[in-house]
């Protein structure tokens, strides 16, 4: 078992099966040592953890749990795009998209959610530059979606 595989079996989680995309794209993209993945949703088992606008009716709580599971999710995008979990060496950037109620202002603090498991994950190289972005709707109704760049081997 790998070391970051090691870490996520320490808190409780293992990497997910890819989720298979909803529209016209593939998960992620290589290109030279950097992965790109799409934006990944809070999916555990292909069922939305939440649905709905953070500050209506998904808690910010509610929100920072999806934004983890999603934050799962991309890693298990890149890692499958960067030749497995070995292979990424660090995360360069995460940009959180979160759907908001008008007067919501805590992006931030949701984004948190997926900054903190991929540090738990990673490590040092789990830092990140990171974007929380307010957004009034995303796909399917999820209250958060997450895309990240890694560094790969």
């Amino acid at each position: 078992m790998s070391g970051v595989a090691e870490r996520l079996a320490g808190l409780g989680l293992r990497l997910p099966e890819v989720a298979a995309p909803v529209a016209s794209y593939v998960p992620a993209v290589r290109t030279g040592n950097l992965v790109y993945t799409s934006g990944q949703l809070p999916l555990v088992d292909g069922k939305l953890q939440a649905t709905g606008k953070v500050g209506d009716t998904v808690s910010v709580e509610e929100a920072t749990a999806c934004a983890r599971t999603a934050a799962l999710n991309a890693l298990a995008a890149a890692a499958a795009y960067a030749g497995g979990l070995d292979a990424v060496k660090r995360v360069v950037k995460v940009v959180v998209y979160v759907a908001s109620a008008p007067d919501f202002t805590s992006q931030a603090q949701v984004a948190n959610g997926a900054s903190q498991l991929l540090m738990d994950a990673l490590g040092d190289p789990g830092k990140h530059a990171r974007s929380a972005v307010g957004m009034a709707v995303l796909p399917l109704n999820t209250p958060v979606e997450v895309e990240i760049i890694v560094e790969a081997a």
